[in-house]
C-alpha cells in the first residue's frame, strides 16, 4: 500500500514539475517574442535612417563635385573675363556692346 501512495505522489510531482516547466517555458517564449518585436521595429527604424543618410551622402558628394568644377572654372581666363564684363562692365578695345532698352 505504501508503494502505491509513493507511486501516486511521484506521479503527481512529475505532473506538477511538467506543468511548472511548461509555464516557465511559456513565459520565456512570451518575453522573447515581445522583445523580438521591439528589436524588429528598431531594425526597421535603423534601415530607414540608413537610407536617409545614404541619400544625404550622395547629395553631398554631388555638391562636392559641383564645387570642385566651379573651383576649376574660377581659375580660367573665361571666368575672369565673364566677371570683368558682368561686375565691372569692362570690354575689349574696339568691342561694341548692345544693350536692351528694357535693362
Amino acid at each position: 500500500m505504501a508503494h502505491k501512495a509513493r507511486y501516486k505522489r511521484r506521479r503527481f510531482q512529475n505532473k506538477a514539475g511538467i506543468v511548472w516547466a511548461s509555464v516557465v517555458v511559456l513565459i520565456l517564449v512570451t518575453v522573447v517574442s515581445i522583445k523580438s518585436v521591439g528589436l524588429m521595429q528598431k531594425a526597421r527604424d535603423y534601415q530607414e535612417r540608413e537610407a536617409v543618410l545614404v541619400a544625404q551622402i550622395e547629395s553631398e558628394q554631388q555638391r562636392s563635385t559641383e564645387i570642385a568644377e566651379f573651383e576649376k572654372y574660377t581659375q580660367t581666363r573665361k571666368y575672369i573675363e565673364d566677371t570683368a564684363r558682368d561686375k565691372l562692365g569692362l570690354v575689349y578695345p574696339g568691342e561694341i556692346i548692345f544693350k536692351n532698352e528694357n535693362d
